[in-house]
């Protein structure tokens, strides 16, 4: 389901990415394919120089359906930025694309704490953050970074996941599957 960054997808995700239930809340705005195949060259250096983790989200057959990344990684923690093509929102590749994520950038590459700035607008994602079981929502607990990014408007929700609280989760979700598999030997 996510792959590194490659060049031969952008032409694939520019489709995907303009789409006009997309576009606004993407972070990397551009107006070419052209600036999209520049802004993702520049995206793999900068993964490169340690300074974000990028993924491409492909569907089942390998085929590019969104990004995610974790943006401005600074002290083991960093924002999330992710997006689906209009296709394929509500089909349940959001959340098992998040959860690779997670996996990796927590258990491979130490981060500690990721973030989620979403725009109030954006109900879409404001509901997917709150769905999320290991997702708090953050305005209080990190109000200094809360009003650090609502400056001068509040514009946006933050909500924080940590390493701590997305690995309850995990470990919970796999006693539950095992409980329940215990209970079919049983039966």
């Amino acid at each position: 389901m996510l792959k590194k960054r490659e060049l031969t997808d952008c032409h694939a995700l520019y489709e995907l990415m303009t789409h006009p239930d997309v576009f606004p809340f993407v972070r990397q705005k551009v107006q070419s394919y052209d600036e999209y195949l520049f802004v993702t060259k520049q995206t793999i250096e900068a993964e490169e120089r340690g300074e974000l983790i990028s993924r491409t989200i492909t569907d089942e057959w390998g085929t590019p359906i969104g990004t995610i990344s974790l943006f401005d990684i600074e002290e083991n923690a960093g924002f999330l930025g992710t997006w689906l093509g209009k296709d394929f929102h509500g089909k349940g590749y959001n959340k098992i694309a998040k959860e690779a994520f997670f996996n990796e950038v927590f258990y491979e590459l130490g981060v500690e704490h990721v973030f989620l700035r979403i725009r109030k607008q954006n109900l879409r994602s404001v509901h997917a953050a709150k769905k999320l079981p290991y997702a708090v929502l953050a305005n209080e607990t990190r109000k200094p970074l809360y009003d650090k990014l609502n400056t001068p408007e509040v514009i946006f929700d933050l909500f924080e996941i940590s390493k701590d609280l997305f690995t309850f989760h995990m470990l919970r979700q796999e006693n539950h599957s095992g409980d329940s598999d215990q209970h079919l030997l049983e039966a």
